[in-house]
């Protein structure tokens, strides 16, 4: 699913996407469809071709994707319901909040995001302080202490979605990869505007056309600020952060954490990075007491770092310029809103009309008070009964994980009993945390919508450096409850699943196990998996990175992943646009065992006999063709071709075609050869 979730609060996400629920959950509103979707099946498409059309394509040529949105499906469905109901509930606050500084923080962040018309008559003022502290830049001195004080709690590695920043560098607060038990500082690349390096770098002709649109964006943020000179601006800002993304990593290569394991001392940065002032960096970012840092990507801090000496203050001027504007876009007067859009929603995703103001005050309450938020969520949509049936389902998937395990022929004895003891010791959060987290330091003005989205950001980037001096935390949680997501967390060995995503269509109280399973339980299923995938995998029990393997289970490992990727990589959802097989690895790897730990878990519910026939399906049918309707999906060419090239994730149809590497699914439709997505039993891929 995916590793993320939230705009990240932070780490290893396996950003996934689904789970359970129970019966006390509340009815589903009618745009969230429960149970299995009959009408929207499409039988005269042979299972065995097009397994996603067949489960999906009655629903696929009947569904529009809504104007302000990239896709639309079952995840997209559900969030929309998710955020429904927290605009309820903020407002609610907002009429009882009286005597609870919780709830009126809430609702007075949401209510000045609202204030449109207070917010046009402040115009660019609230940006204003931060363009003339660029502007007065004079020296490489004053550039590193301004970066270093733009410095953000804001990137997730592990995140498939969140690699970089749009400020210069990131900081990533987690546990240390040598000693789990302790966090640790990690930096890694930043500085870019558009999704990926390659947005930058690549010469064909869509990206060439995005590249003319991006400069022109620039260009356009800078005049809405009040620069006469903006077309030389924008050409100068635009050529340096192209220089900024010659400097990164490739996704598939931030992937690798063996890569990241990069210790330094604040003291070696000057020697392995020169270019930028690092002493300067380091006590603007309140940094400069902190021993080491874990570098995530090496090769692009120092050719970022060198980017801070070479390239003239002017540029960077231009740049540092263009992102203050754009980063603040969406607390400015409607010009700036909608000149942002203009770029990072029609261009980026496809997108037709921007959200209502409402929602994109639900996202910005949320990002900077999450768990507040969370709190009034949980306790009107995720009572205790929930909770419980949905840690009853999750235990039931960790053992039929288990028993993969333990039935693998090619598995040592030696590595088996690690894997065991990395399943006995997974810690699962459902649907909230067990702490909270305090924000009762952050300043919320009714007035001030610009102001409070600068103190949640420098609130939690402080938390974050907090915990720098406090023990890790096993039980943290890095999604808030309302999040439609999962997440697996190797440095912690441990899984969230929200409460949000514990309820229709991925679970229904009204039916039986085949679909349960086939839905939320392959979520379950998946994001298990992700703890033995090939980032996961590289995990001990205590969350350290460590090799745990024999090398002969190493190399069986690794060559069964190597099929895997090579099969991914056949698939084009665009003419001409294959998906990554190595960028995708990890997910593929909990998607097919995911699946196949989540049918051992059905079958196990029904006494380990096929579930009863209905809805003119048998067991089994329905069991997977619930699996292929969790992952329907409907995107716009503009965010397809994003996701292929960013996104850790492969497209939904390729997501429902996991199940052919599994033996039942051939036996459940009659899948033979000759049918396209047919796999020689000797050809499936069987990791776990």
């Amino acid at each position: 699913m995916t590793r993320s979730r939230r705009t990240p609060r932070s780490p290893l996400l396996a950003t996934l996407a689904a789970i359970v629920t129970l019966a006390a959950l509340p009815t589903p509103s009618p745009a969230v469809a429960a149970g299995l979707d009959l009408a929207g099946m499409d039988r005269a498409v042979d299972p065995g071709d097009d397994f996603f059309a067949f489960a999906n394509g009655g629903w696929l040529a009947t569904t529009e994707i809504p104007a302000d949105r990239a896709a639309w499906g079952a995840f997209p469905t559900l969030r929309a319901e998710s955020d429904r109901h927290t605009a309820e509930l903020i407002r609610a606050a907002g009429r009882e909040g009286a005597g609870d500084a919780d709830r009126a923080r809430v609702a007075a962040f949401f209510q000045a995001f609202m204030d449109e018309a207070g917010i046009e008559a402040r115009g660019d003022a609230p940006l204003r302080p931060e363009l003339a502290a660029i502007a007065g830049l004079a020296d490489r001195a004053a550039l590193a202490r301004l970066l270093g004080g733009q410095l953000r709690a804001d990137v997730d590695p592990l995140n498939n979605t969140n690699f970089h920043t749009d400020r210069l560098f990131g900081l990533w607060v987690s546990p240390d990869f040598a000693e789990p038990a302790r966090n640790a500082a990690y930096l890694l690349q930043g500085g870019l505007d558009m999704p990926d390096r390659d947005d930058y770098l690549a010469t064909d002709e869509r990206s060439v056309a995005l590249q003319g649109k991006f400069r022109a964006h620039v260009e356009t943020m800078l005049s809405l600020a009040g620069f006469a000179d903006a077309a030389a601006r924008a050409d100068r800002a635009v050529a340096l952060e192209r220089r900024i993304a010659a400097t990164h990593v490739s996704r598939t290569d931030s992937l690798d954490v063996r890569k990241a394991d990069q210790r330094w001392t604040i003291a070696e940065f000057s020697a392995r990075a020169p270019g930028l002032d690092w002493p300067a960096f380091f006590a603007a970012a309140g940094l400069r007491g902190v021993d080491a840092i874990r570098v995530w990507h090496p090769s692009a801090t120092a050719g970022i770092a060198a980017l801070a000496a070479s390239e003239p203050l002017e540029a960077w001027r231009d740049w540092l310029a263009f992102h203050a504007v754009d980063r603040a876009a969406p607390l400015l007067p409607r010009a700036f809103v909608d000149a942002r859009f203009a770029f990072h929603g029609a261009a980026l995703t496809g997108a037709t009309e921007i959200p209502e103001r409402w929602k994109r005050a639900v996202e910005a309450t949320n990002e900077a008070l999450g768990d507040a938020v969370g709190r009034l969520y949980v306790a009107r949509h995720f009572p205790p009964e929930a909770k419980a049936a949905a840690e009853k389902m999750v235990a039931d998937i960790v053992a039929a994980f288990g028993r993969r395990i333990d039935r693998l022929e090619w598995m040592t004895p030696a590595t088996r009993a690690r894997a065991r003891a990395k399943l006995a010791t997974l810690r699962v959060g459902i649907g909230y945390p067990d702490r909270w987290r305090d924000d009762s330091g952050l300043v919320v003005v009714v007035n001030d919508a610009f102001g409070n989205a600068e103190r949640a950001g420098r609130h939690a980037y402080h938390a974050a450096l907090a915990r720098l001096d406090r023990p890790a935390d096993r039980g943290e949680w890095w999604m808030t409850p309302q999040t439609v997501n999962a997440v697996n967390l190797p440095l912690q060995n441990a899984l969230n699943f929200p409460a949000a995503i514990l309820q229709p269509p991925f679970f229904d109280a009204g039916t039986d196990a085949a679909q349960n399973y086939g839905g939320i339980g392959t979520v379950i299923g998946h994001e298990i998996s992700h703890s033995f995938d090939d980032q996961g995998a590289l995990f001990d029990e205590t969350g350290r990175l460590a090799n745990w393997w024999t090398p002969e289970d190493m190399a069986h490992f690794q060559a069964a992943a190597d099929r895997l990727a090579a099969q991914y990589d056949a698939y084009e959802p665009l003419p001409g646009l294959h998906v990554n097989g190595r960028l995708t690895l990890s997910e593929n790897i909990a998607d097919v065992a995911g699946v196949a730990a989540a049918y051992d878990g059905y079958r196990a519910a029904n006494g380990g006999r096929e579930g009863p026939a209905a809805q003119g399906l048998t067991g089994d049918q329905r069991f997977f063709l619930s699996f292929a309707q969790i992952w329907r999906v409907k995107m716009r060419p503009e965010a397809l071709r994003s996701r292929l090239m960013t996104d850790g994730h492969a497209p939904g149809p390729c997501r429902a075609a996991a199940a052919r590497n599994v033996d039942e699914w051939y036996a459940a439709f009659g899948v033979e050869p000759g049918r396209k997505l047919y796999l020689a039993p000797e050809a499936r891929v069987r990791i776990w």
